[in-house]
């Protein structure tokens, strides 16, 4: 989603959250290039990979988010030092349901994120729960020993946002490892919704269509698992190909002329959006990150029973399906190469 690499940390504050209020700090804005590399891989790197964007939300007004105003001090002052105390206040409001734990915070500020084809600065916001166990090696000058210690690595932290000041409003990455527990994080320490946004319009749409095929499509007509697997190959190949989305141009390139099926999809598409309160474009440029990531759950596999997987990347003409006289299914398969 973002590429880190020419970021730079301009401001970490840590402080450890405890049960007990304290007030035992860290703020630093100096680090050797190693260090800063070490940070950005464990702090940056794992939004590499997040594809949703949200912005701050508020069921009554966005100027009641208290994050959202806090962000804008921070984006206006350029520091996180007169902004870290509402920060761990606001997080102390949020988090006071009993399954949720103690923990360390980190309130980073970047510059020169590269997203969406411009660089942007922002800050973070990460909490660990739980660290790393390893080990340190000995100091050869003193008695050698060997040191049992947990630590914080580049495994995926627990809890993470990242707010960028693109215009507001503001573009947030963010993520919660522990899904079992209270949903705080999201939905009472940041308050978020989706960002109306070519990311979410690629992402939501992509979902959808994988719905519509392989849930609502065999509820209203007669599909084969291979005819499944067709469609949804020629939904992500669209998606691959093209640089901007037309939702007329998307029907007749997976469904050609069946008039059918396209008004059973046009259908499907108006109550998905209502039920999952979505406000979609049908026109749209195509995030090309989000479609590698979907990519990956658009199946392709035909399983049959136990003992085969047949797994169909093309020409749906290639694969027949049938039943011998002895009632056996089978599926004839053709080919020019075997490799």
């Amino acid at each position: 989603m973002i590429d880190y690499k020419g970021a730079s940390i301009k401001e970490l504050f840590f402080q450890k959250i405890e049960e007990e209020a304290t007030d035992h700090h860290l703020i630093q804005n100096e680090f050797s290039p190693s260090e800063e590399e070490m940070l950005k891989n464990i702090f940056l790197k794992p939004f590499a990979a997040v594809t949703n964007t949200y912005q701050f939300a508020h069921s009554v007004d966005l100027e009641l988010n208290v994050l959202y105003k806090l962000s804008q001090e921070i984006n206006k002052n350029q520091e996180i030092g007169g902004t870290y105390e509402g920060i761990i206040s606001h997080l102390r409001t949020s988090s006071r349901h009993p399954n949720i734990k103690e923990g360390e915070l980190f309130i980073i500020r970047f510059t020169d994120i590269f997203i969406n084809n411009k660089t942007i600065d922002g800050f973070g916001v990460f909490k660990v729960e739980k660290k790393d166990p390893f080990i340190e090696t000995p100091d050869w000058t003193k008695e050698p020993t060997l040191l049992f210690k947990e630590g914080i690595g580049e495994k995926k932290l627990d809890k993470a946002c990242l707010i960028l000041f693109d215009q507001d409003p503001f573009t947030i990455l963010a993520y919660d490892n522990n899904n079992s527990e209270a949903v705080y994080w999201k939905n009472d320490f940041i308050n978020l919704d989706f960002k109306k946004d070519h990311v979410n319009n690629t992402n939501h749409f992509l979902e959808l269509t994988k719905s519509y095929i392989t849930d609502q499509m065999p509820e209203e007509f007669e599909v084969s698992k291979t005819d499944q697997i067709d469609l949804l190959n020629k939904s992500i190949k669209y998606f691959k190909e093209a640089e901007e989305f037309d939702k007329g141009e998307f029907e007749l390139s997976v469904f050609g002329q069946e008039e059918e099926a396209i008004k059973s999809f046009r259908n499907f598409d108006r109550e998905y959006r209502d039920e999952m309160d979505l406000d979609l474009d049908d026109n749209f440029k195509i995030a090309v990150q989000s479609v590698k990531k979907q990519a990956r759950i658009f199946k392709s596999v035909l399983k049959l029973d136990k003992n085969f997987h047949v797994y169909i990347h093309g020409d749906r003409e290639l694969i027949e399906r049938g039943t011998d006289s002895d009632g056996r299914k089978y599926y004839k398969i053709y080919y020019e190469n075997e490799a």
